[in-house]
């Protein structure tokens, strides 16, 4: 009974050290004011380490950049003063505010959990410290939208859980762990919609995705692979043996797997001399720079030898996908892709397929990542502790 309670002891002691994250919001603006104001229960606000009481029902709070790293701190219009870091703490847990700033060309938002605003280089630097499951259903919902299958939801909730514990510190640097950007992962506000987004997170709580070697792997996702996956060595030069590609006949008949776009023939040409060197046309075939075939997935235009990985096209010419065959039509090039995004891991819309298909979560992930393993992350971590003493003390 005693090493029971230990092991319950040390478990919940790595859940409670593990839940939040320190996410930086707002980071495609530069914001220079903004308002917290109320949303659901109040929040204690703090200048440095002083609490200058809460926001309520009808009331918020102004910050704003000031000189000398600064954050001046208003009351609504009441001034308060300027201080290092200005903290919004809320009172009870699972609480939210809006945050509004004051820029016609960016949209509030709603956050929950707690707030540090600092002033960095001049602007706002402001980081959301949220619940780990408060910030996976806003992620599950800022990138799979709504009206999905649970098991879609919960895939995703164990793919955004992997990444966002394998690149944590990404930004440590800069003050957050993790960005609100597709850099990291997109998260646009708390979860407002999509209630089966929560139950998907919670019901799969501390479960993540593991390589042969007990690591966590690399959770890439798409929007739609065109019927095929990509290498991850295709994409960024480095083989990953759960990363593989192979066909996928459940993304084929829907929304993104196909698209066609023009490019005109001095433009395209111009990028392949000038970036390449490559060969111009002659009289015999004036057509050929602008011929390509791709039934499957290959990492160069037309060969090789010529070094143009298509990556470099797809992000010149803004293309959907790198998986796409070409020919010209008068002064264009006529582009005919298939899928959406860079096509490794796991295709979104092949999996919401799946999903509908009656396959759940595990299976889907399997899928997508061959050879990885779904662990409960709470339980590998109890296991790499040091040995458990014994109990001695009484209730």
């Amino acid at each position: 009974m005693r090493g029971w309670f230990s092991f319950v002891l040390i478990l919940l002691c790595i859940r409670a050290s593990a839940q939040q994250m320190r996410i930086g919001v707002y980071r495609d603006y530069t914001i220079n004011r903004c308002t917290f104001s109320y949303n659901d229960g109040s929040f204690s606000v703090y200048g440095d380490s002083t609490d200058f009481g809460s926001v309520l029902p009808n009331e918020y709070v102004e910050l704003i950049s000031s000189g000398n790293s600064l954050v001046e701190l208003r009351m609504g219009t009441s001034y308060v003063g300027r201080f290092r870091t200005v903290r919004l703490v809320q009172n009870y847990s699972d609480r939210s505010m809006t945050l509004t700033p004051r820029s016609s060309a960016v949209k509030p938002r709603k956050y929950k959990d707690n707030f540090s605003v600092t002033n960095t280089g001049g602007k706002l630097l402001i980081v959301n410290l949220v619940d780990m499951n408060n910030y996976l259903a806003g992620v599950v919902e800022s990138e799979g939208g709504g009206g999905r299958q649970p098991e879609y939801y919960k895939v995703q909730a164990l793919m955004s859980r992997t990444y966002a514990l394998k690149y944590r510190h990404k930004h440590a640097k800069e003050g957050f762990d993790l960005c609100d950007r597709v850099h990291c992962q997109a998260y646009h506000s708390m979860l407002r919609f999509t209630p089966a987004i929560d139950s998907a997170v919670r019901s799969t709580d501390g479960e993540v995705m593991t390589d042969e070697h007990g690591e966590l792997v690399d959770a890439y996702f798409h929007a739609n692979c065109g019927g095929q996956t990509c290498t991850a060595s295709y994409v960024w030069n480095n083989d990953v043996p759960y990363l593989s590609t192979f066909r996928d006949t459940f993304c084929i008949y829907t929304r993104q797997a196909h698209w066609v776009k023009q490019v005109p023939k001095d433009e395209w040409l111009a990028f392949l001399v000038k970036r390449y060197g490559y060969p111009r046309p002659d009289s015999l075939n004036p057509e050929q720079p602008y011929l390509f075939q791709q039934e499957y997935r290959v990492p160069f235009y037309q060969s090789p030898a010529y070094g143009i990985p298509l990556r470099d096209l797809r992000e010149k010419f803004d293309l959907r996908s790198t998986f796409f065959s070409c020919h010209p039509e008068g002064d264009y090039v006529v582009i005919e892709g298939r899928g959406f995004g860079h096509g490794v891991g796991l295709c979104q819309e092949g999996a919401m397929k799946m999903a509908e298909y009656g396959y759940d979560y595990r299976q889907i992930a399997l899928f997508y990542f061959p050879g990885i393993h779904i662990i409960n992350r709470y339980t590998r971590d109890f296991f790499g502790q040091h040995p458990v003493l014994p109990f001695t003390g009484y209730f």
